[in-house]
């Protein structure tokens, strides 16, 4: 599986139901494991994100489909950044010329 680390901020919408806000994690938690991912951890954060979400997910397709139902939904913006792990970081440095 892929790591996706996920950086949210709420919108609006999402600030006027802040309360609703655990219900709503909840639910896009079993979305993602209906679609063949994990969320791994979930943190509130300060400063520019809101929120910061790492998750798993069997390719990009399946990553860039659930960051778009997060934004359908209207409750948070996302930016996705794919994670390689620190295996794979220095395999990737050792191939450098």
């Amino acid at each position: 599986m892929t790591t996706y680390i996920m950086l949210l901020n709420w919108t609006d919408a999402g600030v006027k139901t802040l309360r609703d806000s655990p219900a709503r994690l909840d639910k896009v938690r079993t979305q993602l494991v209906e679609m063949g991912g994990e969320m791994k951890a979930f943190y509130l954060t300060m400063g520019e994100y809101d929120m910061v979400a790492v998750c798993e997910a069997p390719d990009d397709a399946v990553a860039a489909r659930f960051a778009m139902q997060l934004g359908m939904g209207g409750n948070v913006r996302t930016r996705t950044l794919k994670a390689f792990p620190e295996g794979a970081y220095r395999e990737i440095v050792a191939t450098l010329a």
